[in-house]
């Protein structure tokens, strides 16, 4: 009975899931999403022993800021690569084959190699310039002590950016559950560390955890690449014609994402200026609110961005549109009801997930108010990451780039006029409002574009 069982949810699986394209997308979407709700349960804890550990002192707030430049490295960097290459990368696989495709992967590899690796170094050698302006109101003991910690976590940025790029090659061979548990590795990693060693090494245990994961992670998903008969060896076959294409989407989008990880500096070297406490507060209060847009934006945007290629690839365009429209309207049901949910027992869910130890009832009442109005983002947010997939499938990312500026501008401008009356408050409620009119700009120049590529 039991077989019969089982057989019948795998045949009803299969009818939900195989078919058109909005079956398919949805099959990957889950696939996606059930991995990542495991990797951000582990994600969870691993935030509980951080919180436990060094609640919202100056260590973490030191870690935070250390942390802020190699992320967006990360983003900026492997993230445009990612935007840039995998629309080309399908395009060439589809219509030359896979050796063109490894070609391409292999030239692309050479050429990032070379960014993070010279970024890296830049990093590091420009920190005694811009980290006194970032963390204006630090103490010399704790502004050095951010530079010792930025030092020791340079090396992520060359270790994450190839586990992001490698990722997305396995996304766009539809190998995406491979990609969606590797980022289990990290956090487990740390969590160890930080019972293990954190009473010798303070906060460097939570640095070393994140090094050792990543370089774990990547060698999990070289491993997976090399099964799927995809070489790992950098080989440089010079500026071909595909390269080129790739090189001409990269310039506009890393414009784009420098523009928009910019505004996560300028939420930190704000919330910086204010009373010791703030960094590590606002990095709190967005633990929650990320979990839900981390895990819905992953899903859906590493399902779609294949699906949309290809959809371009054959110039569907009617298809594009049908698929567009019938996921905004998932997303805004489902997303409201979540935000409204999270604004109204947000001081509840703080006190449950982290007051103990060093973290006090005070911490869980300003945590809990900045949490509410981050949460306020989220519709905006995942139906703007789907539009901005759709618009990098295109290969109009000039229009991100754009839109980034408005970003920052209003970003800035928010952020100082809400933070005099509301404090660290007011800088999250700024960045729900920056993708409100974020959202608002993408799809407008979404529907521009759709028009002119409508026969």
């Amino acid at each position: 009975m039991k077989i019969w069982q089982s057989q019948k949810l795998v045949n009803y699986w299969k009818r939900l899931t195989i078919g058109s394209v909005n079956r398919q997308i949805f099959r990957a979407a889950v696939t996606v999403g059930l991995f990542t709700i495991l990797v951000k349960i582990v994600a969870v804890a691993k935030e509980l022993v951080v919180a436990q550990k060094f609640g919202t002192g100056d260590d973490l707030d030191a870690f935070f800021i250390a942390f802020l430049i190699p992320s967006s490295i990360i983003s900026v960097v492997a993230g445009s690569f990612n935007a840039a290459l995998i629309p080309t990368y399908i395009q060439v696989r589809e219509r030359e084959g896979k050796k063109a495709a490894q070609k391409l992967f292999s030239g692309t590899t050479v050429w990032s190699l070379g960014l993070l690796g010279i970024t890296t170094i830049l990093t590091v050698a420009s920190a005694p310039w811009y980290l006194p302006l970032m963390a204006r109101g630090f103490s010399p003991e704790k502004l050095d002590l951010t530079f010792h910690l930025l030092c020791a976590i340079a090396p992520l940025v060359m270790l994450t950016g190839f586990v992001v790029i490698w990722s997305a090659v396995l996304n766009a061979g539809e190998r995406f559950a491979i990609a969606a548990v590797s980022p289990i590795i990290t956090p487990i990693v740390t969590i160890l560390l930080l019972l293990i060693v954190v009473k010798s090494w303070g906060i460097y245990a939570l640095v070393a955890g994140l090094i050792c994961g990543a370089a774990l992670e990547l060698t999990f998903l070289g491993i997976a690449l090399h099964r799927q008969g995809i070489s790992l060896l950098p080989r440089w076959y010079g500026f071909d014609s595909h390269l080129r294409q790739v090189t001409k989407q990269y310039l506009p989008m890393i414009a784009g994402a420098l523009l928009m990880s910019s505004t996560s500096l300028v939420d930190q070297a704000m919330a910086a200026m204010l009373p010791s406490g703030s960094v590590a507060a606002l990095n709190y209060g967005n633990k929650v609110i990320a979990l839900p847009i981390s895990l819905s934006t992953t899903a859906l945007s590493t399902a779609v961005i294949p699906y949309f290629s290809k959809m371009v690839a054959s110039d569907d365009w009617a298809g594009i549109r049908r698929t567009l429209n019938h996921y905004l309207r998932i997303i805004f049901v489902v997303t409201v009801v979540l935000g409204g949910f999270l604004f109204a027992f947000s001081e509840l869910i703080v006190r449950i997930l982290f007051q103990r130890g060093s973290f006090t009832a005070n911490d869980t009442h300003l945590v809990a108010q900045i949490q509410s109005c981050f949460a306020l983002q989220i519709p905006f947010y995942v139906a703007g990451i789907l539009v901005v997939r759709l618009i990098s499938a295109v290969k109009a990312n000039h229009i991100l780039m754009y839109g980034s500026a408005i970003n920052l501008i209003a970003n800035i401008s928010l952020n100082y006029i809400f933070m005099q009356k509301m404090g660290i408050t007011g800088i999250a409620l700024s960045t729900s409002c920056v993708y409100a009119i974020s959202f608002s700009y993408l799809f407008y120049n979404w529907c521009l574009l759709s028009r002119k590529y409508s026969p």
